[in-house]
């Protein structure tokens, strides 16, 4: 049997989740549909889900259609949540972007079009709520192809448009203007087609363009639109035939090398963890023993190293829910147990297939928000730690800082709904509550230039029994912390080498002004030790004896030293933006977009609306997202997206340190060894 592991995304409240409902009844897995109002849907798991009528985690659910067993993974659709998207996108042989028939195309519809076209996702479009009053087809129709793309082909027509009894009407053969729609559409995508479209445009038939259309639309060529009511099932029939005939089944060699990728990860009450794993090649079977790690990660984060498993239970899907298999094959998900280390971006199998092949790593937009989390009882601090480790571990894009200092914990987002979401699961499922200061923005540090400096062991100001040299310069955004040796390996032991590496990048994470420095290269210039030596009576002396503590408490100061010598420039988030509005306030925009620093290019005039892109701080989009509905009537469209790190203009941000301070040497030595060299 086919497998099509299908994604099904759209804009808030276009009515994703009740389509799926739509479509799990209609194949019989389900015998009544569920309501997001009511909180009663099969997807929606997650209690938070069911109160706000929103979609936050990725839920798996399959049926079968013909020969084809369809695995439907629905995905968010609120943008805080965009991450979480990001990653079921990368297991997709096909999707079904959902739009409404009265808002039309909106802010978030473009921007997941854009991902599936950037990503090659073959994609189908499916216009709901065609029962709705101010439902609307050939207004839809012309939005898609203006602001999604041209090459959209309408499936079929709708009748009594706006009212309960709306229904869609797929074009049949007999079609004229379907057909001389399709033909030209289609001869864009095939120059024998097009060839054959110039000589003789009728002599193309029905068959011949049905089977091109096909083609083009599993290649993501073209983006076959179906209109339809989730709620009241119109359309839903002649979208379910389309998504077999016209979207791609799963692929991949089962007989090949297992390679597969975690975009998924719950962890049960025990503690065990359960990883939903697209099989690219190969098969998995239980009791096999699998290298994973080294997957995708966000822009900057170091890769995980590779660690092994024994697997001891693996579930596919079936049916609506999930079963017990002995296997699980290229071109399926499956669910698998027994993998204690395993994290969401994480390729598993073989050994020669953990590493992701050129290519196909993807670099997620970073958060740029941050907030402190503190829990209401003082009590709860150590076990609210330990629950924030456990979500970060499901959510990797979610990143933790711990203030000793101050016994605070720092975690990383991307909107203030995300706060709710892991409010609520903190009381959930920890049972603890807390609260959220407001949320700051996340910068990063770049180096101006290299930097170089050395602590050399028995020479004053060094107090410690160990000699590290490090040279620091900057590296390309986006290729992380790089680490190498201008010194052998063996000049010293291999716990003392990876002790400052380890301690290397743990540094990095809050340079000069406290922010992390992502990219650079770092070299290590001088080692050196005291080996291991003992009184006339064998006791091991610690005072003359180099031990992992030296190393790890004295390369914080060479890093500092080699960053001041560097130097460092603080450089903000910047997110592309694409605003929308009438001609008629067009002048009343500009001034607030200046005021909010933004950046526009040239406008460009479509129609009675002027279109801006250009860039904005993070730190302001929330600004302008609030004051545009006053200043265009509501009929302003604003798209961000999170696009690089930009120079920060005016007074340097900086953010309290967490660590020891190492750039005050007097204080950090008072603190690490209660001594001063010199003193």
């Amino acid at each position: 049997m086919k497998t099509l592991n299908l994604g099904i995304l759209a804009h808030v409240d276009a009515g994703k989740t009740s389509l799926t409902e739509r479509l799990l009844h209609a194949a019989g897995v389900i015998d009544e549909i569920g309501s997001v109002d009511d909180g009663s849907t099969l997807t929606d798991s997650l209690a938070l889900e069911r109160q706000r009528g929103i979609t936050i985690k990725s839920a798996v659910v399959s049926f079968t259609v013909g020969d084809v067993t369809v695995n439907l993974i629905d995905t968010p659709g609120h943008p805080d949540f965009i991450a979480e998207v990001e990653r079921a996108l990368g297991v997709l042989d096909g999707a079904v972007l959902v739009l409404s028939a009265v808002e039309g195309v909106q802010a978030q519809t473009r921007v997941l079009m854009r991902t599936l076209q950037r990503l090659d996702i073959p994609t189908l479009l499916f216009v709901n709520k065609i029962d709705r009053a101010g439902a609307q087809y050939e207004r839809v129709l012309r939005r898609i192809a203006e602001k999604l793309t041209p090459a959209a082909v309408p499936m079929g027509g709708v009748r009594e448009l706006g009212t309960p009894a709306a229904a869609f009407t797929p074009h049949g053969p007999s079609d004229a203007g379907f057909a001389s729609r399709l033909a030209e559409v289609l001869a864009e995508g095939d120059d024998e087609l097009l060839a054959a479209y110039v000589e003789d445009e009728t002599a193309l038939s029905h068959d011949r363009l049905r089977s091109e259309l096909a083609a083009q639309s599993r290649r993501g060529v073209v983006h076959p639109v179906f209109f339809g009511s989730a709620i009241t099932g119109a359309g839903v029939e002649a979208l379910t035939a389309g998504l077999t005939e016209l979207l791609p089944a799963g692929e991949g060699d089962p007989d090949g090398p297992a390679r597969g990728t975690v975009f998924k990860v719950e962890r049960a009450p025990g503690g065990a963890k359960t990883a939903y794993v697209r099989m690219f090649s190969g098969t998995v079977r239980v009791r096999d023993r699998l290298l994973h790690g080294a997957g995708a990660r966000s822009e900057g984060a170091e890769p995980a190293e590779g660690s092994e498993g024994k697997v001891t239970g693996i579930d596919v899907f079936e049916r609506g829910g999930h079963v017990q298999s002995p296997s699980v094959a290229a071109g399926r998900i499956g669910r698998l147990r027994g993998l204690p280390g395993v994290r969401i971006g994480d390729t598993i199998g073989d050994a020669g297939a953990v590493r992701e092949p050129a290519g196909e790593r993807h670099h997620f937009a970073p958060p740029t928000l941050e907030t402190v989390v503190t829990p209401c009882r003082d009590a709860d601090r150590g076990p609210l730690h330990n629950a924030l480790t456990q979500l970060a571990e499901q959510d990797p894009l979610i990143g933790l800082r711990q203030d000793e200092l101050r016994g605070e914990v720092h975690v990383s987002l991307y909107g203030e709904v995300q706060k709710e979401v892991v409010q609520a699961t903190l009381a959930d499922e920890f049972g603890l509550d807390v609260t959220f200061r407001e949320s700051t923005t996340i910068c990063v540090e770049r180096l101006d230039g290299p930097g170089s400096a050395a602590e050399i062991m028995h020479k004053e100001p060094n107090p410690f029994l160990a000699t590290v040299g490090l040279r620091i310069e900057p590296a390309p955004p986006g290729s992380g912390v790089r680490y190498g040796l201008e010194v052998e390996l063996g000049s010293m032991p291999y716990a003392f080498m990876r002790a400052v590496e380890d301690t290397v990048r743990q540094t990095l994470h809050e340079g000069i002004h406290g922010w992390e420095i992502p990219d650079c290269t770092v070299t290590m210039t001088h080692s050196g030790y005291s080996p291991r030596q003992s009184h006339a009576h064998a006791i091991f002396d610690k005072s003359m004896s180099s031990t992992g503590a030296d190393f790890r408490q004295l390369t914080p100061l060479v890093v500092m030293d080699a960053l001041k010598r560097a130097g460092t420039t603080v450089h903000e988030p910047m997110h592309h933006f694409r605003l929308e509005v009438p001609a008629e306030t067009f002048g009343a925009v500009l001034p607030v977009l200046s005021r909010l620093r933004a950046v526009p290019q040239a406008p460009v005039t479509k129609g009675d609306a002027y279109l801006l892109e250009g860039e904005i701080p993070a730190a302001r989009v929330h600004a302008l997202e609030q004051q545009l509905p006053t200043l265009t009537s509501g009929e302003g469209v604003l798209e961000c997206a999170f696009a690089r790190y930009r120079p920060v203009v005016g007074g340097i941000p900086s953010r309290p340190r967490t660590d020891n301070d190492p750039l005050n040497r007097k204080d950090y030595l008072l603190r690490v060894v209660r001594r001063v060299a010199g003193a």
